[in-house]
């Protein structure tokens, strides 16, 4: 029996991945302090946040920042596309990876609100900022 792919897998783990970080984000909000009793607290569910340079990856186009949720295999994301760290991302995908293979798809309606909330959190401490600068003094 093989194993369901990354798009037959997409919706339930971004599902899972959504409903964890609303959680957290709300007790974030509500005090920064604040911590899960499964997940612990909003500043360390996340692996990392960078920006990923244009042409890094095989086919990829344009750069974005990744706000890495898991790594290894499976793995999970958030890619954010946006005009400069200054600005609003004009799209947020969610990518599902896993041994060669993977899927993304952009957010929509409430996960898209969400996710928009949260790049403005890394945008207000200087995230967003200085990922992109750093990327930029590597090339």
């Amino acid at each position: 029996m093989s194993q369901p792919t990354c798009k037959q897998r997409w919706l339930k783990n971004k599902n899972s991945v959504i409903s964890d970080l609303r959680k957290l984000w709300s007790l974030y909000c509500r005090d920064p302090d604040s911590t899960h009793h499964d997940l612990g607290n909003f500043q360390e569910y996340g692996l990392s946040f960078d920006y990923v340079d244009p042409k890094t990856f095989k086919d990829q186009g344009e750069g974005y920042w990744r706000y890495q949720i898991s790594w290894g295999g499976p793995s999970e994301e958030f890619r954010f596309f946006s005009s400069g760290p200054r600005y609003d991302p004009y799209r947020v995908e969610y990518w599902f990876l896993d041994w060669w293979d993977g899927h993304g798809r952009a957010l929509q309606d409430k996960d898209l609100e969400l996710l928009l909330e949260i790049w403005s959190w890394f945008q207000d401490i200087g995230s967003t900022e200085s990922e992109f600068e750093k990327a930029s003094e590597e090339q």
